[in-house]
């Protein structure tokens, strides 16, 4: 059995699919078009958070994050918490705010995923992980494996290891760096979303990459059958890397 829901668990049998945005194309010039505007956008803000603190949870690293943000001019703060200066609430409200940023900042909530990833590669966004949980073992059928080529990544552990100012590791990324992974931000865009039902797009939204990576795995196991392997082998196993720490994400 294969089971498929925005956050996969630990077992290879569980996958990840993109949360849905509110981008849904009913055409391909309609795709097109978005994509050309992420890529003439100004975006004033180097970087922006979108979320609340979580005081309960010794081990978040948002009400860091948050302080940083507030210490800088070049951050943008949408204030998710009640009484928040935007109605987080309304996802059109938080990808404009997206589309000023050069860098988005998607530190875990109440789990490792979070629907504001797939509304900042909407906005032309470039995600920062800080966990790999968020989405490189996660996404698999939708991003690709280079993580490097479309996020930045800072590991940190627990909230002590949060570096004294992401600012200037920001910073440190050259311009044409920046440019070109926002360019591969932009096109993993239809890998992402899932478009109008009612329309005949030639491109593979991310409906069309989770019935293809189903079939797959129904090839696979229709193989394994023929060649007499145990399928209870490689299906289903328990994979721990999904919430295990690495120097550096290739």
């Amino acid at each position: 059995m294969t089971m498929l829901s925005v956050e996969g668990s630990s077992w290879n049998n569980d996958i990840a699919i993109p949360y849905s945005t509110n981008f849904h194309p009913a055409e391909d010039v309609d795709l097109v078009q978005w994509q050309s505007r992420m890529r003439k956008l100004e975006r004033p803000y180097l970087f922006t958070f979108a979320g609340a603190p979580r005081p309960d949870q010794q081990s978040s690293i948002r009400g860091k994050i948050i302080d940083l943000c507030v210490a800088s001019s070049r951050c943008k703060l949408i204030d998710c918490s009640l009484g928040g200066n935007i109605d987080c609430d309304n996802p059109s409200s938080v990808t404009r705010v997206f589309q000023s940023s050069v860098y988005c900042l998607q530190p875990g909530g109440d789990s490792y995923t979070r629907r504001s990833t797939f509304d900042s590669i909407l906005a032309g966004c470039i995600p920062v992980f800080f966990h790999p949980g968020a989405a490189y073992s996660q996404y698999l059928w939708n991003l690709p494996k280079n993580h490097s080529s479309y996020s930045v990544y800072i590991p940190v552990r627990v909230a002590d290891d949060m570096p004294r100012s992401i600012e200037e590791i920001l910073l440190g990324i050259s311009k044409e760096k920046e440019l070109a992974i926002r360019e591969e931000v932009i096109r993993l865009i239809p890998n992402l979303i899932y478009v109008d039902p009612r329309s005949r797009l030639e491109t593979e939204d991310a409906f069309d990459l989770a019935i293809k990576g189903i079939l797959e795995r129904i090839e696979d196991v229709r193989k394994a059958i023929r060649e007499g392997n145990d399928l209870s082998i490689g299906f289903a196993d328990e994979d721990s890397y999904k919430y295990t720490f690495h120097k550096k994400q290739e």
